[in-house]
Formats: structure tokens, C-alpha cells, sequence
């Protein structure tokens, strides 16, 4: 089941006092990014963090889940997405913890 567009305006508003949120639709799901670092994935309406050491001491009982079949466990936020200060304390920790986004190489053109 894709994710509610809906539910993804309503999770990125929740964290906006996390930095500049963004999210970017990704094969029926979602992807969200603060400041350019992807932190978590949206999946089937449920929101999923990227794991840190600073994130599972910040949450203290942590619920890990794999976003989609074959993925590696994420922490799976469910209770606390009403809690806008909390979710929005969370993604900075996580952000802070992240390394930086890779650089991407230009592409080169072929030569003929």
C-alpha cells in the first residue's frame, strides 16, 4: 500500500521546527530530508527513522521495523507523531548524528 500524500504533508508540518523538511515521492513511497541529509522514509503511512546511537538514547523504548521487505530495521515512530516538539527534537539529534550527504560527481559526456 502506497503512503497518503496527506500523511506526508502531515509528518513533514509535524517536524518543521527540525530545519528545512523536505520529502521527494520515491516509488509510491516517500523519502524525507532536513537540510539536505535524508533521514527518514515514509512507507505505508508509517514514519521511519534512520537509527543512531543519539536517536535510541533520545527515544529510550525503541521500535525497530524495516520500512519495506528486505530493508535494514529503522526506528518505526508511531505514538509520538502527535508530539511535534518531541519528532522535531529526534530529527535534529538524527541529523546532527548522520554523516554529510556524498557529493555527487558531475556526469561526464561520452565521447562518440
Amino acid at each position: 500500500m502506497a503512503s497518503d500524500k496527506k500523511f506526508v504533508e502531515f509528518v513533514v508540518d509535524q517536524i518543521k521546527g527540525a530545519g528545512l523538511i523536505t520529502s521527494r515521492s520515491m516509488f509510491g513511497e516517500y523519502v524525507a530530508y532536513a537540510d539536505g541529509k535524508l533521514f527518514a522514509l515514509i512507507c505505508d503511512n508509517k514514519l521511519f527513522i534512520k537509527p543512531t546511537e543519539p536517536g535510541r538514547a533520545f527515544i529510550k523504548r525503541v521500535v525497530e521495523a524495516p520500512p519495506y521487505p528486505g530493508a535494514k530495521n529503522c526506528f518505526l515512530i508511531e505514538d509520538e507523531l502527535e508530539d511535534w516538539k518531541w519528532l522535531s527534537e529526534l530529527v535534529k539529534i538524527t541529523i546532527k548524528a548522520l554523516p554529510p550527504p556524498k557529493i555527487k560527481k558531475p556526469k561526464r559526456k561520452k565521447k562518440k
